[in-house]
């Protein structure tokens, strides 16, 4: 089945035992000193005992003086180098190699985290939140940083690490920034033509295989495509590798896009298209005959193994596949691919979680960054616990609680298990959440949970049966202020309602939605078309929301794509309005600076104002029953990522 995906290959003269690795993903572990903690490395073990290949660490910075987030990694000082020393025991034990990726942020340079000038090769400024304006380097300083990357390679190398990686893609950080004509101004030998934009990238090959010699791997990550206007094309780099190949680079990681402007191609989500840069990858390979990776929404086995069969790419990067999964090569290697984990591309707990500054984790795999931890302990004292509600935290607090020795019993009122999901997963680009329900049902039920449907947890059904704690996982209910006039209406609807099915809304030509959350965005996406194809039925859709911009709790570059689609589709945004009243064919708002404006037209008003927990069981059994905890949005709205988490910890606790 994956006679590809499991041969060997050498990447110089480090041999990797499958085509499968671990990319550099920030997971934000780490300490002030820039040390690999003990979850970093129970986290890398983890993925080395499932069977990766290769792991390349989160990004390491190469001076005290310039880091790229609160806490990274540093490989800048000696004392550094017994905690990666550690690493490298910890995962060569399962035949793993290991390696650090080496960046400095340039011009990305947070100076209110560094308290220094962020340097970079002009001053051009770039397009992050916390961006100020760089410095352009001088000669000397561009000669310092080539010995601090020779430096920290020399660290990584005597830590016992099997190659590292040179951080030069997505046109940002340093040395991307260096080859960038975006930002690199230059008129001496570092600028002018695309050649001479790669001599930092030169000079640094060039004093790292001075530092250790011509057989310690020496890998690169670089964009093949930038992505955006005046970036680098694929042809471009096409001719540039060759030049690097030349210098001494052993393999080059093909990513996509640039950061900020495009970050929606460095972390492809849910919808796009797979392994984006995949063609990309097989034209760089045409040009080189070194290995060449791939990264980049490669999120199964079976997609792997039709990239490197099909000659597009060498080894493949499933960072988040393997962040969700990590036994997922061991799996596929056994056949077992119906128990892989698998990732849906919502970037909810690996890249938007750690943006926000907390530590990774994952909707679907909840022990992610808590690998050193006893997650499956035993219960002292086994009971008999009922889950009321069969939405992702009721499943996911019943299979753990179930694992642990408890007799667990899921009901559910209606006749499916997924709860919200099942509405998630319609709007446009959305199905692959639906696989979300496919795995927790199949692993509840592998669990040992007596899973009963069309059936309501009551006051009485507790009476009966007599749990020793009960779980109330009930969800939410949609809100519908009563005090807004009209909103009772006969052609009033709930955004839950169309998305549903139940409501002919949606072939309505003209609506106006109310609200301007991530359902309301994404209803929209789901209706809106213009008559530009006189062979489909347009919709008109209007929306009214109260906050300054629409679908502000959404992934960033899932929100980036999800605008460009509404804008695209005509559909007439307006933000800062508060309904008044809502009318037969439309609605009175209040605009941000108090003008009273009116909205006609609409054939029906569709409510996406949010949701309130739905809990009507709890309060009715604090004399029945020992234990009562109430989780998801049942206790208070949240996304998936808080609600799996917390249903986790309470199936660890009870």
């Amino acid at each position: 089945m994956f006679k590809h995906l499991f041969t060997p290959i050498h990447i110089g003269k480090m041999e990797l035992k499958n085509r499968i690795g671990l990319p550099p993903m920030t997971v934000g572990y780490g300490t002030p000193d820039a040390n690999l903690t003990d979850r970093h490395r129970a986290y890398y073990e983890a993925r080395a005992r499932g069977g990766a290949a290769l792991i390349v660490t989160e990004a390491a910075a190469v001076h005290p003086d310039r880091k790229f987030g609160l806490y990274p990694l540093g490989l800048y000082d000696d004392s550094q180098i017994p905690s990666w020393h550690k690493l490298a025991e910890a995962v060569h034990p399962y035949g793993t190699k290991v390696g650090a990726q080496l960046m400095d942020p340039g011009p990305e340079s947070i100076a209110m985290l560094t308290g220094n000038q962020p340097l970079g090769p002009s001053a051009v400024v770039g397009r992050s939140h916390f961006r100020s304006l760089p410095r352009e380097m001088s000669i000397g300083e561009i000669e310092a940083v080539v010995q601090d990357y020779a430096e920290a390679t020399r660290r990584a190398r005597d830590a016992g690490l099997d190659c590292i990686q040179i951080h030069a893609a997505h046109g940002y950080a340093l040395v991307g920034s260096f080859i960038s004509p975006f930002f690199n101004k230059r008129t001496d030998r570092y600028g002018g033509s695309l050649e001479r934009r790669l001599q930092l990238l030169l000079e640094i090959i060039a004093a790292v295989r001075s530092a250790v010699g011509p057989d310690f791997p020496i890998m690169l990550r670089m964009s093949g495509d930038e992505r955006r206007t005046g970036g680098r094309s694929v042809q471009e780099t096409q001719f540039i590798v060759r030049t690097l190949v030349d210098a001494g680079i052993d393999a080059i990681e093909i990513s996509g896009g640039t950061i900020p402007v495009t970050f929606h191609a460095v972390v492809p989500p849910q919808g796009t298209e797979l392994a984006p840069n995949a063609p990309v990858a097989k034209a760089i390979k045409e040009v080189v005959d070194i290995p060449i990776i791939c990264v980049g929404r490669i999120n199964t086995p079976r997609l792997a193994e039709f990239l490197i069969a099909t000659g597009r790419v060498d080894i493949v990067s499933m960072g988040r596949a393997m962040n969700a999964d990590p036994e997922m090569p061991n799996k596929a290697a056994e056949g077992r691919l119906d128990e892989i984990r698998p990732c849906v591309g919502c970037n909810e707990g690996c890249i938007s979680a750690v943006m926000k500054g907390l530590p990774a984790g994952c909707i679907l795999n909840t022990q992610a960054g808590k690998e050193s931890e006893e997650f499956y302990l035993p219960a002292e004292t086994p009971k008999r616990v009922l889950v009321a509600g069969g939405g992702p935290a009721g499943m996911e607090a019943a299979r753990i609680a179930a694992i642990r020795g408890h007799e667990v019993t899921l009901c559910e009122r209606s006749e499916r298990l997924g709860g919200q999901v099942h509405l998630a997963s319609v709007a446009p680009f959305k199905q692959e959440i639906s696989q979300v329900v496919g795995y927790l049902s199949r692993e509840v039920e592998k669990a040992g949970v007596k899973v009963e449907l069309g059936k309501e947890v009551t006051a009485s059904l507790v009476s009966e049966l007599k749990p020793d704690a009960v779980i109330v996982a009930t969800g939410a209910t949609p809100l519908r202020p009563a005090s807004i006039p009209g909103i009772d209406g006969e052609k009033v609807v709930s955004a839950w309602d169309v998305l549903a099915g139940r409501s002919e809304a949606a072939i309505a030509s003209n609506v106006l939605v109310i609200g301007g959350g991530l359902v309301a965005c994404e209803l929209a996406d789901f209706l809106a078309d213009t008559n530009d194809n006189t062979g489909a039925m347009p919709a008109k859709v209007t929306m009214l929301e109260m906050q300054p911009l629409m679908a502000m709790q959404s992934v960033y570059e899932v929100r980036h794509l999800l605008m460009q689609r509404l804008h695209e589709k005509g559909v007439e945004m307006i933000n800062g309005a508060t309904v008044t009243e809502i009318l037969e064919d439309g609605a009175k708002y209040t605009t941000h600076d108090g003008k009273e404006e009116e909205i006609h037209g609409a054939e029906y008003v569709i409510l996406a104002m949010g949701s309130k927990p739905l809990d009507e069981l709890s309060g009715k059994l604090e004399e029945i029953v020992p234990e009562v905890h109430v989780i998801g949005d049942a206790k208070g709205i949240a996304r998936i990522l808080e609600a799996t988490a917390a249903a986790a910890e309470l199936g660890r606790q009870i």
